[in-house]
Parts: structure tokens; sequence; C-alpha cells
């Protein structure tokens, strides 16, 4: 049971001139093993350092800290924090009773982002350290500066929070086995295509320096990554200068890469779609961790993803080539329109159209057929399917060994493609995708036990996926909730959308890779798992299994919000004339910028915006919104955002 007592009185020494006070509270049994079989979690308890102006009423003996002598991290800390006035806050110092070794020296400030009332979090640990329990048994007035040394890391606090609810959120997030039995040995990782700028890697390069793991950028010549005076060249340990294209000779070239590196390479990793069969293959000439190139072949390939699938075996066909669409045709095969036309490969729903007639598809088609005939890998195939009016989801899994041991479902709005009267210009780029999902609990598990079986059909073993798909026969449906609020409501039925009981997964795509970015930070904040912290493990093989599953536990509360991605398209043509519209947004309304915890502007000053009929579907901006309160809440927030986001642009002439 968590306790919480007053245990001291400080006085801190700050420069001969300045001293501050604070009083010193104890809090024991901060986290705690829920299941009698699981002894993994470590034991946590805590120093508060609560800071007042005064040494009014205070202990005649206060206990004395000199902060003028050595300088170990939290004397560093609290020197950097308590200049003057001094800070009406508490420092929370963090300790464990239990040995071990850390699974990723920035947990602590992973763990607690978002925590209402933190000002900042801190880490005193190192990649791969020992970690020394300390005991709340052997803390002593003398002592205290020693102990303080082995503090975990630090949470700084506005004075306005609960004891009570920070003990919970401790025990919710750090209720995970963080310490291993065993020491990690530090690692070596080839990154194959580092992705277009930092705003989207930046999280991923910084997990592998918490992981210990050395980062080894294999991209083309001028990338950003490769200059060594780069801002973010600390974040690789180098740079090799190598063509990525996914062609046929792709996995070879990344084979001589590794090859000829003079240090070993422990595992490959690459988060691109077209490029994942091909590291795979590299990975299995060199003899590293990989799961099959046939089970990513299949993944990448929309059509042969398709024919995989029972539900809907029946209701769509795979064309190789636009002109074999009249064949089909004159078989007099039986169309139930409306129906979806997307190239085999492809993303961000990128060429994807939904048609109401033949005439509409035979456009849809050629369109798609078209869309990749010239690429590095072309592709001419296309995937004809029905549209599924049900609802649509993200559903992200982590794998081990044929496992789920963490997923995550969110709803996908509708984009404008669903609307009833949609026509070939609509597209189904994503509009907004809320976290937690709304669906039923029932539909949940279908979701989760339909797609694990599709992921071990195809192949795959361990991995981190994203999937997309509906729920045909759905108890529940999109309607305006009020003000223009689209959400999910029970259908009129009560049972379903078409008249049967059970709920079917339609699936529209694997990505055997973590989802995007956005996504991917999101699920993050909200429940604290780090995909690509988890893909770099899977790719050093079995020896990290226990920090993989380790660092697959989200809060133990489920997530800490609700939250929105939401996306802001393109829907007029011009030249960008705001330098950063989404910045510059939530300067004008900082009261909307309090419940943003991330957000990023695609399309900046002097960008060409395409406008709808955009060949390649990229954003403008994107926030991630957040409320604490209810899931009608945050959708509120975000038609405040739609309402109310604008920005300057030079109108195009057609």
């Amino acid at each position: 049971m968590t306790s919480a007592n007053p245990w001291g009185y400080a006085s801190i020494t700050l420069s001969p001139e300045r001293t501050v006070h604070a009083t010193i509270s104890l809090c024991t049994n901060l986290t705690t093993n829920q299941k009698p079989t699981n002894n993994t979690i470590p034991e946590t308890w805590a120093l508060d350092l609560t800071f007042t102006r005064s040494a009014a009423a205070q202990p005649s003996t206060p206990i004395q800290l000199n902060l003028q002598q050595d300088t170990p991290p939290w004397k560093t800390l609290l020197q950097q924090t308590l200049s003057p006035p001094t800070p009406l806050l508490t420092i929370r110092f963090l300790f464990t009773s239990t040995p071990g070794y850390i699974t990723r020296s920035d947990l602590i400030p992973l763990r607690f982002e978002c925590l209402p009332g933190l000002l900042s979090a801190h880490t005193f640990l190192t990649p791969l350290q020992h970690v020394t329990p300390i005991t709340p048994q052997s803390l002593t007035p003398s002592n205290l500066p020693q102990i303080l040394s082995s503090s975990l890391g630090a949470l700084l606090l506005s004075n306005d929070y609960s004891p009570a609810v920070l003990n919970n959120e401790t025990n919710n997030r750090l209720g995970l086995p963080f310490l291993l039995p065993s020491p990690p040995t530090r690692k070596r990782i080839a990154w194959v295509q580092g992705r277009e700028d930092i705003d989207c890697i930046e999280r991923a390069l910084s997990a592998a320096q918490a992981l210990g793991i050395s980062l080894v950028i294999i991209d083309e010549k001028g990338h950003w990554l490769q200059d060594p005076s780069s801002p973010w060249a600390h974040l690789r340990e180098d740079f090799i200068e190598a063509d990525v294209a996914p062609n046929e000779d792709f996995p070879q070239r990344i084979v001589d890469a590794v090859r000829g590196y003079p240090k070993p390479i422990n595992g490959i990793v690459t988060i691109s779609d077209v490029r994942l069969a091909g590291v795979a293959k590299a990975c299995e000439i060199l003899g590293l961790p990989t799961e099959s190139p046939e089970a990513y072949e299949i993944a990448a390939d929309k059509g042969r993803t398709r024919l995989l699938e029972t539900v809907g075996a029946e209701e769509s066909f795979v064309l190789r080539h636009k002109d074999d669409l009249e064949g089909v045709l004159a078989q007099n095969v039986e169309l139930k329109f409306p129906m979806v036309v997307k190239p085999v490969i492809g993303w961000s729903s990128d060429c994807v159209t939904k048609v109401k007639n033949v005439d509409e598809l035979r456009v849809a088609v050629k369109k798609a057929s078209d869309r990749h005939a010239d690429s590095p890998k072309p592709s001419t195939a296309v995937v004809v399917e029905p549209y599924v009016a049900g609802p649509e989801v993200d559903a992200n899994f982590v794998m081990l060994n044929g496992e789920i041991v963490f997923a995550d479902i969110n709803d996908d709005f509708p984009s404008p493609a669903d609307s009833a009267n949609a026509g070939l210009r609509e597209n189904f780029q994503e509009t907004q995708n809320v976290l937690p999902s709304a669906l039923p609990k029932h539909e949940l598990e279908a979701l989760q036990d339909q797609l694990r079986a599709t992921l071990v059909r195809q192949g795959f073993k361990s991995g981190v996926f994203h999937c997309e798909a509906r729920v045909r026969n759905s108890s529940v449906k999109y309607q305006d909730v009020g003000n223009g609020i689209l959400d999910l409501v029970p259908a009129n039925n009560q049972n379903s959308t078409d008249g049967a009981t059970d709920p079917e997964v339609y699936l529209h795509e694997v990505n055997a890779r973590p989802p995007g970015y956005l996504e991917s930070v999101a699920v993050q904040l909200a429940h604290g798992v780090d995909y690509y912290a988890l893909r770099m493990l899977l790719a050093l093989g079995d020896a990290e299994e226990a920090r993989f599953r380790a660092l697959s536990h989200p809060f133990r509360n489920g997530p800490q919000f609700h939250l929105s991605v939401m996306i802001i398209q393109q829907t007029r043509r011009g030249i960008m004339r705001s330098a950063d519209a989404a910045k510059e947004f939530l300067e004008k309304y900082p009261d909307v910028r309090e419940n943003v915890v991330d957000y990023y502007t695609r399309k900046k000053g002097g960008d060409v915006l395409e406008g709808p009929d955009a060949a390649s579907l990229w954003w403008i901006a994107f926030f991630s919104v957040v409320s604490r309160t209810s899931r009608r809440d945050l959708l509120e927030r975000v038609a405040f955002i739609e309402k109310n986001f604008d920005y300057e642009f030079d109108p195009l002439n057609d």
C-alpha cells in the first residue's frame, strides 16, 4: 500500500549568498505487482522536495545540502531549476529498491510525458546502466546527498499537484518490468532510408540512443543525415552512401553496404513499405534476424493480400493490367456498386477511388494501373473490391511468436469519398483518427482475432504491424451527434448495418511496419508504448525478447486521454504564403495550444498547394488534440480547429 509521510526539512545552499528551503516527503510502495505470479515489477519509491520562499516556522536543525561542491545530476538539476526567485514547485526524485539493468535510459521522460501538472521530466540514467538498489529504510539525514545520487530521475511539478494522484500515476506509468536481470549489450543497427526530415524520425533516432543501439544510416548521397556537422549527426554513428532504389538489385546493395562497414552490424531496419521485402532478403543473406521475405512481399501487395482473405473473397478481383478489365466485363461478372479501385502498392490512400458505375470503373482502373507503372519497382496491377460502409479502423499490433503482446485500435473517421454523393474526385485521405476506439468490445475482439489470423496466414510470426480494415455488420455507425459533429452511435437495427448479426472484418491492407510517424507518436503519448523502439529490438533477434516484452507494456490504467490525430487537407490550389500555418494558428489561439500535444506543418511558405486533385495526398498540417474529459469534448475541440484554421496563399490560375 502506498504511503506518503513528512520526513524532514532541507536547507539548500546554492551559493555563498543564496539558500533555499524545502520540505521533504517520503513516498513508498509506489509500484505494485498486480498478479500474484508476477514479481517482475521493480519496487519504486520517491522523495518529494517541496520548495518554499521562507525558512520561517521550520525546524531549527534542517538537513544541509550544499550544491557548490560536486555536481552529480541531481545537483545540476537543482542548480538549473532554482534560479531566483525561488520557484514554488515540487521535485520528485524516483528510486528503486530492486537491482537490474535499465531497459531504456529515457524511461522516466518517456512514460511521464503529458502528465498533468508536470513541468519537466529528467533521467539520470545512461543507456544499458546497471541500477543499484536503494531502500527507503536506508535513508538518513546524513546520507541524503548520497541517496539522491542514486536516483533514477526526477519530475518537476507545479505545487498544485495532488500527492495521491501523483502516487497513483507513478504506479500507472512505471508499472512495467523496466529492469532486466541480465545485462543487455550495445548493438548496432543499419537503418535503411533515413526519412525525409528530422520531424518524421527524431523520436525513433532518440529511442535508439536510449536503448544503447548505434545507428548506421544507409541512404542516397546528399541525405540530410550524411553531413557529420549536421545538428542531428549525433543521433547516428555513421552514414553509408548507397543507392536505395527498391529494384531487383536492392537486397545485394544492402548486403554489400553492411559487409563493407568496418564494425559488426547486428540487425537491419527499414520502415519503407517498398523496401521491407528487400531488406528481409538482405538479412537472410547476412544471417541476421528477420521475418520471411515472402511474408513481406504478400503484405506489400494489396492484390495478394486480398486473395488470401476469407472475408470478401467472392466479391473482389485483381487485374494485372488496366487492359484486363474489358475481359472481366465481357464475362458478365456481377458488379455490386459502389466499388473501390486501388493500385496493389501504395500508401496514404493514394489513388484509391470509389466508383458507382462501369464508366467510372474504367477511369479509376486506368488511373490506378498507371500510378506506379514507371516507378523503381514498377507495378500495373489493380484491386477492385466492394465499398464497405461500416466503420473503418487503424489496428496496430505488436506480435511476438504469434502472440499479440500489445494492440491499439483507433477509429478512422469518414473521408471525403465516404460521402453518399462522392464522385471520382473525392479521396480516402484520412480526416482524423481517434483513440481509443468507440467500437463495442465484441467488435474490437473480432478485429484483433481476425487480423491476427491474417498476419499469421501471410507468414508472420513477430513484428509491429499497421492494419487498416472496416467492420461489416457493425452495431454502430457514424452520425451527426449535434453541431455538425460526427461520431459513432448505435445503428438503427441495433445489430448490424446489412442484416447479419456477427461482425466481419473486411481488411483493406497490412503494413508490416509501425504506423506512420503521426500515429506512432500519438500511441506513444496515449499508451506509453514506442513502436519504433520495439521494431529495432525485433531486428536484434531473440536476445532482446525480455526488453521487447517489457517495453510492450502500456500504462496500467489505459490511455491517459482521448486523442485525435486530425488532418488539415488541401482544398485550394496555389502557393502557400503562410510561413508555418499550424504554428501561427496555435499562437493565435493559446487556449487550443494547451490541448495540442503534437503538431506539424507539411506545406510551408513557398510550397505548392495542388488542392483536392493533388497527385500525391500530402496534407497541409496535422494536430494531435487531446481531452481528459470525454470523447465528445475532444470532438468539439477538433471541430473548433476545423472551423477556424486558415492560412494565406496566392491562387494559381488554371
